[in-house]
């Protein structure tokens, strides 16, 4: 049993192991994704995009495609409502390019035709007229006076008018007095650091099957990570009112953050109400590389003083992220980010939004912050090997705590930084012994999680079993956390929980699956939602008693008396009221709505030995540890995963993956031959450590756990690195030949 230090009670079901409820559906092929659904009369959809980074669309002649045998409409920018709301805007901009092919990829025209085959031809007869333009692809470049500009009039009143019409926006956090806290340094560092965008590296593409009628209403089948969000941007692009548009989520095959935006649904859509058909669209993966966000790419200076004894003085950071060819806000995520785990007395972040010729920017697990904290953690390893410190010493030295006043604004309330540095400190990794080439790197990481709008429904059917009815795509497991919740609150065994995820028209609207929040504000309603079913399931049983409402409590499962002077009743379980319900009253459920709240910020450790083969520059992760606070690890097997699969993704980032462009603007590796991921045979066994110190914003002390494990990784790889080769790498990815070019520079 776990104890709830907040509630005082022990929990039975909550923190266990327990079955996972969609793993058979799973592992026997039941289980529907996105490109599984079929309809009668279907038609396939394919999509043409431009050749060129950046060009003027002069004409598109689409004649021969329509003269083609099963060909049954195209469509292109001209049929989707282009809203006056700026964001609304830029989707469908994106989904179809109005007057200008803004990257590599941007989707021009599209097809529905009878077959693949036949929609593949139809493609090729499209006929398109191109200026070419100048193009732009590196954030740096982007920023300076005459570079290509991507969008004119985009930049907010945040930027300066002196600077190029590709910076979008500025940010700026911190406090202290910078000049005061640098002259107190015994030690000054200052590096730039360069990260590559990288993708999500989802297995399933995007798809959805489209049908929209002859009175203005629709159904859309899609793979999201929030078929809420889906409804929200589709229907004022097909000009249709939100209720007149049902979406269904399906399955998700991986998302990670890069499906919270749209891509083709609207696509899909507009070619089902010109042909009259339903209409699948499903992404090859090479679209998926070209055309679907990516993470930022980041240019970053850092410069953060420190003391002999290890006191961090100042800190400093300059942020440029490009975001693609649309406005996008992630630096604000990575200059809030940068110094959170520390206490400060001075620092200071700036942050500038970029636009380039590249695909628009979607989020990828704690979006921004990796790439703020990489460089960070990078000086402030540096200076520990300067000075002749442990790095974790020095950590735990300058840890943000409760009661300190953050980099970005607020100040912490519980917060478990100091806790996992502790627990990585008495860990035997840290103090394992390294054999030849090998370094060991660690690294603080920090998210936000976020809370939002959310809505429940609890029903207690007849029988005794509870179903739960929600809106969020499980993609870590919560329909798994959101049941035993339910059972935990209720008193009733797990196998009693039914928890589905509903369409946009069976219930209230929710965010989208996305900052780790599920865990937190669907359990958090799913919990209020329980108890509305058990005070109304107690004032039932008084009734049935003849005593006052207040004198019945609920205890394992059962209404109660409160005591002695309530009187001498049997308990009365779930079941026994759910099987007379018809006649006290009528169905029992609990309903709770909320925009939530109280989130709490999670940190993270992360601790990895590496090994360089200093005749290749290849980089062997050899051992990784993680610790994390989750507040409340209502599923362990859950957090374990959440924990491993960041860590993963973050191996990835620092090691391989990365966008490559050619001196044309076009993208030189979209598929994953060429984009390489790890897979198993590049990875340690990761072991995981789970603390718990409870969120006071949740019942059951839950913090979202999805996001803060990606961070670290960047990190804390090139610091074992550099520990390993004696060369500080500022350019991620750290392939091969990047890390051999640069030992053998340093001789």
């Amino acid at each position: 049993m776990a104890y709830d230090a907040q509630n005082q009670r022990e929990f039975k079901i909550v923190g266990t192991r327990a079955k996972r409820p969609d793993g058979i559906d799973k592992v026997t092929g039941k289980a529907l994704y996105g490109a599984d659904m079929y309809a009668p009369g279907m038609l396939y959809g394919r999509i043409l995009r431009s050749p060129h980074a950046h060009a003027r669309i002069v004409s598109i002649d689409a004649s021969a495609a329509l003269a083609l045998n099963g060909v049954k409409a195209v469509v292109t920018h001209a049929d989707l409502t282009r809203p006056n709301d700026e964001y609304l805007a830029d989707i469908a901009d994106n989904c179809l390019a109005r007057d200008k092919a803004l990257y590599d990829g941007h989707a021009v025209a599209a097809v529905a035709a009878v077959s693949r085959s036949v929609a593949k031809a139809a493609i090729r007869l499209i006929k398109v007229e191109y200026e070419v333009l100048p193009h732009v692809t590196d954030v740096d470049e982007a920023m300076k006076p005459g570079a290509p500009v991507v969008q004119e009039g985009r930049a907010d009143e945040s930027v300066g008018a002196d600077m190029s019409q590709n910076v979008t926006s500025h940010f700026e956090f911190g406090h202290g007095d910078l000049d005061a806290g640098f002259a107190k340094a015994d030690k000054i560092i200052e590096r730039s650091f360069k990260t590559a965008a990288t993708h999500q590296g989802y297995i399933e593409p995007h798809a959805c099957l489209a049908s929209l009628g002859p009175d203005g209403r629709g159904d859309l089948w899609c793979c999201t990570q929030g078929q809420f969000m889906v409804r929200s941007v589709c229907a004022p692009l097909l000009g249709m009112d939100a209720s007149q548009l049902k979406v269904t989520a399906s399955e998700i095959g991986g998302g990670f953050g890069g499906k919270t935006t749209v891509f083709i649904e609207p696509v899909a859509l507009a070619l089902s109400r010109k042909s009259g058909r339903p209409v699948k669209i499903v992404m090859t993966r090479e679209e998926v590389f070209r055309a679907t966000g990516p993470t930022v790419s980041s240019s970053t200076d850092v410069k953060i003083g420190m003391t002999k004894d290890g006191r961090i003085t100042a800190g400093q950071a300059r942020l440029r992220y490009q975001g693609g060819a649309f406005p996008c806000g992630t630096v604000e995520f990575g200059a809030q980010s940068a110094f959170a785990a520390y206490d400060l007395e001075a620092v200071r972040t700036l942050g500038w939004n970029v636009m380039t010729n590249r695909p628009k920017e979607v989020a990828y697990r704690a979006p921004g912050a990796p790439m703020a904290i990489y460089a960070v953690e990078s000086v402030v390893d540096e200076l520990c090997q300067d000075l002749g410190l442990d790095p974790l010493d020095v950590r735990l030295k300058n840890a943000a705590r409760k009661g300190t006043l953050s980099s970005y604004g607020p100040t912490f309330n519980e917060i478990g930084l100091v806790a996992t540095l502790e627990a990585a400190k008495a860990h035997p990794h840290y103090t394992a012994p390294l054999g030849e080439n090998q370094g060991r790197g660690l690294s603080c990481g920090f998210w936000f999680n976020f809370g939002g709008n959310t809505c429940v429904s609890l029903n207690i059917d007849s029988d005794g079993t509870i179903s739960v009815v929600e809106g969020n795509p499980d993609i870590g497991g919560s329909r798994a956390s959101i049941s035993m919740m339910a059972a935990e609150e209720l008193g009733v065994p797990l196998d009693k929980v039914r928890t589905v995820i509903t369409d946009t028209n069976s219930i209230g609207y929710n965010d989208v699956t996305d900052g780790s929040r599920v865990t937190f504000a669907v359990g958090l309603a799913t919990i209020k939602a329980a108890r509305a079913a058990i005070k109304e399931m107690c004032a039932r049983v008084a009734k049935i008693w003849g005593i006052d409402e207040e004198a019945v409590i609920w205890e394992d499962g059962a209404a109660k008396p409160s005591g002695p002077n309530a009187g001498d009743f049997d308990p009365m379980t779930l079941a026994e009221i759910a099987a007379i319900s018809d006649n006290t009253g009528g169905p029992i459920a609990g309903h709770h709505e909320v925009n939530a709240d109280g989130a709490g910020v999670s940190f993270g450790v992360h601790l990895v030995d590496t090994e360089v083969d200093p005749e290749t520059g290849t980089t062997k992760v050899v051992r990784y540890t993680i610790f994390q606070d989750a507040g409340k690890a209502v599923h362990p097997d859950y957090v374990e995963g959440q924990m491993q699969g960041g860590a993963v993704q973050g191996i990835g980032w620092a090691l391989n993956e990365e966008y490559i462009y050619g001196e044309d603007g076009r993208l030189q590796n979209p598929g994953f031959l060429d984009y390489r991921v790890p897979v198993a045979s590049d990875l340690p066994s990761i072991e995981t450590v789970i603390l718990e110190i409870p969120n006071p914003g949740h019942p059951y002390g839950v913090r979202g756990v999805g996001e803060t494990p990606i961070v670290p990784p960047l990190a804390a790889i090139a610091n074992a690195v550099s520990r390993a080769t004696g060369v500080r790498m500022t350019e991620l990815p750290m392939s091969p030949p990047k890390l051999l070019k640069a030992m053998s520079d340093k001789g």
